[in-house]
């Protein structure tokens, strides 16, 4: 299905992200994973890029198969980076043909043997190159594109960083799914900045629970950009193991959700890291088994 009908049937639209695996014991995990959350009828998945690119094939035999065997509705991650545009052509004519109707089109990190992003030789320099390339070969696809809440670590400067966004919008852009965030007044911040540029696509807000210190640390080293809240800081602090620390973020997490909804926010986002045990936790705090309990509910 079209993601921009999921997004008009669905209301809140609630999704979860996927990696592809990188081993056959990784791959059964996540297909565990995937086994526990499908009966909560997400409104669509989608499955991500490595860095770099790094996990090209394994992106699209993973959304194969979730297309063969689930009657889930798929989101591919599709990046520039190290891809001609012959090579996302073809790409996209794989998707096409294997009846995946929908692209989250992203510029992507670059390799670790590179401080910036520069662009393979007929390549694409900005995500919004490959939009405009997507909605001119492939115009029946459904395509997104990435919102930073938080400030893009590239541009810091907050006006270009939203004259941007709009430019992929206006290439074709469907709608927008933010990067992780941890204090909802950034992400409304965000959704007021776009209204007065100009931006009226659906604005989905990604989530990311917080379910290890170690792993808290891990999203500051990335440096998404993303801001931890004193409140969630000192929570964290005083978290006396692992077990402790990840009920503070799924906690957490769980507010923020509660609050998106109170909110009307068009969607929420889960980035799930393989795992069903956050998700199912959120879902349960809210008193809903499936996103259709969630509907009657409204």
């Amino acid at each position: 299905m079209h993601i921009s009908e999921v997004l008009k049937k669905k209301h809140p639209a609630i999704s979860f992200e996927f990696f592809p695996p990188k081993t056959e014991a990784s791959s059964t995990d996540l297909f565990q994973t995937i086994q526990h959350l499908v009966p909560l009828k997400p409104a669509y998945v989608s499955v991500t890029y490595g860095a770099g690119g790094s996990t090209r094939e394994l992106t699209h035999d993973l959304v194969v198969k979730l297309q063969r065997e689930t009657s889930l509705t798929i989101v591919s991650h599709l990046t520039c980076v190290g891809s001609t545009q012959d090579e996302i052509y073809q790409i996209l004519k794989k998707y096409d043909e294997s009846g995946i109707q929908n692209i989250m089109a992203l510029r992507g990190d670059p390799p670790k043997t590179q401080k910036q992003f520069v662009p393979v030789p007929n390549g694409f320099p900005y995500s919004a190159d490959l939009v405009a390339f997507i909605k001119k070969h492939f115009p029946n696809m459904g395509i997104g594109t990435a919102g930073f809440p938080e400030g893009h670590p590239d541009t810091p400067n907050r006006l270009t960083e939203i004259e941007n966004l709009k430019r992929k919008v206006d290439a074709g852009a469907d709608y927008i799914c933010t990067q992780l965030f941890f204090d909802n007044r950034d992400f409304y911040d965000f959704c007021e900045r776009c209204e007065i540029a100009g931006i009226h696509v659906p604005i989905i807000a990604g989530i990311m629970p917080i379910t290890s210190r170690k792993g808290m640390l891990r999203m500051a080293e990335l440096a998404l950009g993303a801001r931890f809240p004193a409140k969630l800081l000192q929570a964290m602090t005083r978290a006396d193991s692992d077990d402790h620390a990840e009920k503070v973020g799924i906690h957490w997490a769980t507010e923020q959700v509660m609050d998106l909804i109170h909110n009307n926010v068009k969607g929420i986002h889960l980035y799930t890291l393989n795992k069903s045990k956050a998700t199912l936790h959120i879902y349960d705090a809210l008193g809903i088994q499936t996103f259709d309990t969630l509907q009657k509910q409204d």
